[in-house]
C-alpha cells in the first residue's frame, strides 16, 4: 500500500535532476557530506547463509553475510549515495527471523567486512541498523527465552517465522509470551547493542541506526498496550521512553553520538503497537534525544499514513480512538523538535510522489526500499525518469536455499533492458 502524496503542489514541483533530492546533505554532525538524498531503506530479506549445517537435534541458529549479500549492495551503491543495512541483530537472543546476519560473533564481522568494502570501493556510505526483535520471536528460533518490556504476547492466530528443524509445525506467538526484561536484563541488553555497535565500526561501517520503530524491543517500551511495568521503565510516557534514551545514550557514548540514529514509527501499528498517547510520548522522546544527544548523525520516521498490513480504513479507527484527526495526523511536530537535526522519511515513497518533498522543508532525505529492491539503479532511474522494474513480493523473506539470488540480485539494470530492446529491434529490421 503506497502513501498518499505528500509534497507540496507536485505538479509544480521540480523533478528529475532538477529536484532538490539530488543535492548534497550533511549527516553525522557535518563529519559525512552524501552527493544525494535518496537512501536505501533497511530491507530484511534472509538471504544469510547458515553458520554450520542443521539437524533437528542441533539447529544452525547463526546466519552470516557473503559474496551474494556483497553483491547485492554493491548493486545498489552509488558515488555519496546513503545505504541502511537490513535489521542486524545485536546477540543470538534479538534475532527475529531465519537467514538474517548479526553482529555478535566472529564470523559476522568477516563477513561485513566484505560487504562494507564493497560499498566503500564505490564511494557509498553504509550505516548498519541494530535491530533487536523483543517478543517478536521464539525460544525454538533463538535457543533463549523471549524477552519485552512485559509478558505481553502477540494475541491471535499470528506465527512466528521459522521452518524446520525449528519446528515441523507453525508456532502462534500466544503461546510462547516473553519474559518481562529485569533491570538488570535492560543492561545487559543495551550492553549487547554497545558490544554489536562496536563491531559494526570494526567492519567499517560508517555508523548505527536503531531500529526503534515497527513494534521491535525499543518500541514494545514505547507501547502502553505492551509495556505493563510499574518501576521507573513504565507507565507514564516520560518513563516508557527511559530504554529507548539510555540505548541510544549509551551508543553514543561508545561510539560517538555523529555515528548514531534512531528509526520511529510514531503512529505505527505494526506487530500489534496499540498504544495510546502518541503525542506525549514521541514528542517527549524526541525532546529528550534532542536535549541530550544533539549531534545525532539523523533521524529516521516512518510516515503516517503508511502501514504495511493495515488498510487506512482500520488505521483510521485506531487513529480517531487516540483522540487524533485521521487527515491532520503529521510528523511536522517531531520535525520542529528535532530542529537541525537531518530529518529522514520513509513510507510509500516512489517515482511518481516524491517530487516536492525536500523543496517543501518537511524532509532532509528520502528513504526508499521494495523499489530500491527491485532496482538496482534506483537512483539513476529516479533522476532520469526512466521505467522502474516491478518487485516481486513473494520473493522478500528467505531463507531460500536453493535460489537466493532470484528476486534479490537479478533484477536486471535499466542499461540491460535498453540493450535488449535495441537488440530485439535490431532482429525485426532484419
Amino acid at each position: 500500500m503506497d502513501a498518499p502524496n505528500l509534497t507540496l503542489k507536485p505538479s509544480e514541483a521540480p523533478k528529475g535532476a532538477q529536484s532538490k533530492l539530488f543535492e548534497p546533505l550533511s549527516i553525522a554532525n557535518g563529519k559525512m557530506t552524501l552527493k544525494h538524498r535518496v537512501v536505501h531503506a533497511p530491507l530484511t530479506r534472509n538471504r544469510g547463509v547458515p553458520l554450520k549445517e542443521s539437524t533437528p537435534e542441533d539447529p544452525n541458529r547463526i546466519w552470516v553475510p557473503d559474496e551474494l549479500v556483497t553483491e547485492y549492495y554493491s548493486q545498489r551503491t552509488t558515488d555519496g549515495g546513503l545505504l541502511i543495512s537490513e535489521g542486524i541483530p545485536p546477540s543470538l537472543k534479538s534475532n527475529g527471523m531465519p537467514g538474517v546476519p548479526g553482529l555478535f560473533a566472529p564470523e559476522h564481522l568477516k563477513g561485513w567486512e566484505k560487504v562494507v568494502k564493497a560499498v566503500h570501493d564505490k564511494g557509498g556510505i553504509f550505516y548498519a541498523q541494530l535491530w533487536h526483535a523483543g517478543r517478536t520471536t521464539v525460544q525454538q528460533l533463538t535457543g533463549s527465552p523471549t524477552v519485552s518490556a512485559s509478558v505481553s504476547p502477540i494475541e491471535g492466530d499470528v506465527y512466528s517465522h521459522h521452518p524446520p528443524p525449528f519446528s515441523s509445525t507453525p508456532v502462534l506467538y500466544r503461546d510462547f509470551p516473553p519474559e518481562e526484561l529485569s533491570e538488570q536484563g535492560i543492561k545487559d541488553t543495551i550492553g549487547e547493542f554497545v558490544a554489536a555497535a562496536k563491531m559494526a565500526l570494526d567492519a567499517g561501517f560508517d555508523g548505527i541506526e536503531v531500529h526503534g520503530g515497527n513494534g521491535y524491543l525499543p518500541e514494545q517500551f514505547l507501547n502502553d498496550n505492551i509495556n505493563k511495568r510499574t518501576d521507573a521503565y513504565g507507565g507514564t510516557p516520560e518513563k516508557r521512553c527511559r530504554f529507548p534514551l539510555e540505548l541510544m545514550t549509551a551508543l553514543a557514548e561508545a561510539i560517538g553520538p555523529e555515528k548514531c540514529a534512531i528509526r520511529l514509527s510514531p503512529f505505527g501499528l505494526f506487530n500489534q503497537t496499540r498504544g495510546t498517547q502518541r503525542i506525549e510520548t514521541w514528542s517527549y522522546l524526541c525532546r529528550e534525544l534532542k536535549r541530550t544527544i544533539p549531534n545525532l548523525s539523523y533521524i529516521h520516521f516512518i510516515e503516517p499514513r503508511f502501514e504495511q498490513f493495515h488498510s487506512y480504513a482500520e488505521k483510521d479507527e485506531f487513529i480517531k480512538s487516540w483522540g487524533l484527526a485521521p487527515d491532520s495526523i503529521s510528523l511536522d511536530l517531531f520535525r520542529e523538535i528535532m530542529g537541525d537535526t537531518p530529518f529522514f522519511t520513509a513510507g510509500g515513497w516512489n517515482q511518481d510522489n516524491s517530487w516536492g518533498v525536500i523543496e517543501s522543508g518537511k524532509y532532509d532525505a528520502i528513504a526508499y526500499g521494495r523499489h530500491f529492491l527491485a532496482n538496482p539503479d534506483f537512483v539513476e532511474r529516479l533522476k532520469d525518469g526512466k521505467p522502474m522494474n516491478k518487485y516481486d513480493r513473494s520473493r522478500f523473506y528467505g531463507p531460500f536455499p536453493d535460489d537466493r539470488e532470484v528476486g534479490y540480485t537479478d533484477y536486471p539494470y535499466s542499461s540491460d533492458m535498453e540493450s535488449c530492446a535495441e537488440a530485439a529491434s535490431q532482429r525485426v529490421e532484419i
